[in-house]
């Protein structure tokens, strides 16, 4: 724990991280940030292949890397050796968790599947992340974020009806999974609190998506009905869509409850559309929504982004611009509030990063440092927790088991 920052309400769980890429990382990088100790297992030469991932580079570096592993500290260990599974079994007795996103079956191969760890430490957590699960007939199969996208629905219904089924510009599956993955890793702490015992969390990525998938699965049950995919509208719900600007911007306007659209009206010169029989109701808006959408777009496209904020938020409205990063960096709001933070880098200088989500009022998260060097921590593990001497340490390196 960092002595220098206030207590955060995970600094009492230790978590020991394998895997790689985003699935399992992800869940480790939330964990961190409300103080868990992750110590993150890379193998020896480059590490985590999230160290090359991302399209943009900053002085040679990755900038995607100092986001999903910060907080985390970096040790190295070759799991696929007999040496470095021995390293992995000594450290299981230290640790509360085990994370893990590998394919089913690869750990069990290397003697460090769920029986022989929790005969290490019966007070263990173990996390697994992977694309099908721990069971079912899909266990064995390769699986990525985008196969947990297109099976667990999402895919099927983000785009246009007139054009392939597209990806949301975000690896959301994986993160998907991570988030429930967490959830589920605290839900077992909670569990070990009365219990003494650990547990497996097992979650497939496709579950992740799934689980977001509102009422899908009873529509088509029920009445036959498959939802499909429609642009930027939700059918039926209007006004709700993205419409053009004088400058050459889209702008966000959600009006579609009575009363909100009747101050929209008010708001565009218009109040007679809150009476006409064509909108006055929201199943009445809805069977009109493309009318609507056009009413609105004609008028929106007469102003710029500032002034229809203005005027929107001046009547009330739900409204806003499509921000990239630029728009977020400068948002009064996003610095009011600090969802956006600074880190500090050795090489990088400071890293402007997301902040930690949710907001705790006591005992928040908070971001010490960005992702580590690779075995950066390796002689206070190996050292200090693990008690190995010098020599012992100099040993393992020659041999490339760290």
């Amino acid at each position: 724990m960092n002595r220098q920052r206030p207590p955060r309400p995970l600094d009492d769980i230790r978590v020991l991280e394998l895997g790689a890429f985003l699935a399992g990382p992800f869940c480790g990088q939330l964990l961190a940030d409300f103080g868990a100790e992750v110590i993150k297992v890379e193998p020896p030469g480059k590490g985590d292949p999230m160290r090359e991932w991302g399209r943009h580079r900053y002085k040679g570096r990755t900038l995607w890397w100092p986001v999903l592993a910060r907080n985390k500290k970096s040790i190295t260990i070759d799991l696929r050796t007999a040496e470095g599974q021995a390293l992995v079994k000594r450290l299981v007795p230290h640790v509360d968790m085990v994370l893990e996103n590998f394919r089913p079956g690869t750990l069990e191969a290397w003697g460090l599947g769920w029986e022989e760890l929790r005969a290490l430490n019966p007070g263990l957590i173990m996390i697994r992340v992977s694309g099908f699960g721990q069971t079912g007939p899909y266990r064995d199969k390769a699986g990525f974020g985008s196969i947990g996208e297109a099976m667990g629905g999402i895919r099927a219904i983000t785009g246009f009806p007139d054009r392939p089924p597209t990806r949301i510009g975000i690896s959301i599956g994986d993160s998907l999974a991570a988030t429930f993955a967490t959830l589920g890793a605290l839900v077992a702490l909670h569990q070990r609190q009365r219990s003494g015992q650990g547990q497996v969390v097992d979650i497939g990525i496709y579950e992740g998506v799934l689980a977001l998938m509102e009422s899908m699965i009873p529509e088509y049950q029920l009445t036959g009905h498959i939802r499909e995919r429609t642009g930027n509208i939700l059918p039926n719900v209007a006004p709700s869509n993205i419409y053009p600007t004088a400058d050459a911007s889209w702008f966000v306007i959600g009006a579609n409850a009575d009363t909100i659209f009747t101050r929209l009206a008010q708001a565009m010169g218009r109040p007679e559309l809150a009476t006409d029989p064509r909108f006055a109701t929201h199943q009445a808006r809805g069977e009109h929504q493309a009318e609507l959408d056009d009413l609105i777009a004609a008028w929106t496209v007469n102003y710029t982004a500032d002034q229809l904020q203005a005027m929107m938020d001046e009547y009330g409205v739900p409204a806003g611009r499509i921000y990239t990063a630029k728009e977020m960096l400068n948002d009064p709001h996003f610095i009011a509030r600090q969802s956006i933070v600074g880190v500090p880098d050795p090489d990088l200088g400071e890293v402007k990063m997301q902040n930690v989500v949710p907001r705790l009022s006591e005992t928040p998260g908070g971001i010490d440092w960005t992702g580590p060097a690779l075995g950066q921590h390796n002689q206070e593990i190996f050292g200090e927790l693990l008690g190995l001497s010098a020599e012992e340490i100099a040993s393992l390196q020659a041999k490339r088991v760290i």
